[in-house]
């Protein structure tokens, strides 16, 4: 007997590689699931502004990254004695002008040579609500925790995120041919919307990727929204806030994340690597003995091995730490 229903995956297509450069914009489950590459040793670049959760601001923020251009002290806002972006998280506010802008606009550029060179785009939508600026109709990435009277608070339409959308999946186009992007829906409620508000919204953004994933063969769609509500919907597999998924649930998506877009090489230097890490986060019951000096030492070898194959893998951090804990040891 079987006691769940299982959401079907997308059908193997292209495979993500070790060597693909990807890049990850969206909500906070794509910080979930950007974490768990980087954590694997897949190059990654995650939400360039900080969080962004709506069509939209994500799409805003996309274009600014393909035109470049550095961002002005016009750009920004100073509130509570803090300079502000209303595109950015507030990880990039600063008290200093200058070194908020320096941080944006450092990111900015770095993204921006990466997106051009990159394989993948994988993008989260949170919510079809978005918050403008009164003054001048903007869509704001991040409302800085200002007074509400300055915001009007909308859902967006199906009609107007396909529109904008598809705009920008031709640009993306003319200045990488062969990028591949992977559309996903947030499996996590909000419930600020009011759980009508929430399946409202959800449903605006699951109809808009049907859309474009209809028209743009380069659009794939990955289901993490079915898988949360559909295999995992017991409150086991949620947090404390009933609301985010729980690590358990996470780690399930990501199993079925990478069941869909890994093949077997790429799984191969996976379990490679969980190997490496294992050992180097293994407790020894006596740092100082030589039997973990040699143990530590046989890590540097898998690792050195591991570059030798792959010399795009970024592992100087791993090196450090093993250099450290055998001069202590």
């Amino acid at each position: 007997m079987n006691f769940r229903t299982q959401v079907e995956l997308p059908v193997k297509g292209a495979e993500i590689c070790h060597s693909d450069r990807i890049m990850l914009w969206g909500s906070c489950f794509t910080e979930n699931i950007g974490c768990l590459l980087k954590e694997n040793k897949f190059q990654c670049d995650i939400n360039p502004f900080g969080v962004l959760y709506n069509p939209m601001s994500i799409a805003k923020a996309l274009n600014r990254v393909m035109e470049g251009g550095d961002y002005l002290t016009s750009d920004l806002f100073e509130a509570r004695g803090l300079w502000h972006s209303w595109m950015h998280h507030s990880a990039f506010s600063a008290s200093d002008k200058d070194t908020c802008l320096e941080g944006i606009n450092t990111r900015l550029n770095l993204s921006s040579s990466f997106l051009k060179k990159s394989n993948w785009l994988i993008v989260t939508w949170g919510t079809a609500y978005v918050y403008a600026l009164k003054e001048g109709n903007e869509v704001v990435g991040n409302c800085h925790k200002q007074p509400d009277k300055l915001f009007e608070r909308r859902r967006l339409s199906v009609n107007e995120i396909v529109g904008e959308w598809t705009l920008l999946l031709a640009k993306l186009k003319q200045i990488n041919p062969d990028l591949k992007i992977v559309l996903t829906v947030s499996p996590i409620r909000h419930a600020k919307d009011g759980m009508h508000g929430n399946q409202l919204s959800k449903s605006t953004l699951l109809l808009a990727v049907d859309e474009l994933c209809k028209a743009c063969p380069e659009c794939l769609y990955f289901p993490s929204y079915e898988i949360m509500m559909d295999e995992l919907r017991d409150y086991r597999f949620y947090a404390d806030d009933m609301m985010h998924p729980s690590k358990l649930a996470v780690d399930y998506i990501w199993e079925c994340f990478g069941n869909a877009y890994f093949g077997d090489s790429a799984k191969g230097i996976m379990k490679e690597w969980q190997d490496i890490r294992r050992g180097l986060n293994h407790k020894p019951f006596n740092p100082d003995s030589e039997a973990y000096r040699s143990f530590l030492s046989q890590i540097v070898l898998k690792i050195n091995r591991l570059k030798e194959k792959l010399p795009y893998f970024d592992v100087q951090k791993e090196l450090d730490q093993c250099e450290t804990l055998l001069k202590i040891s």
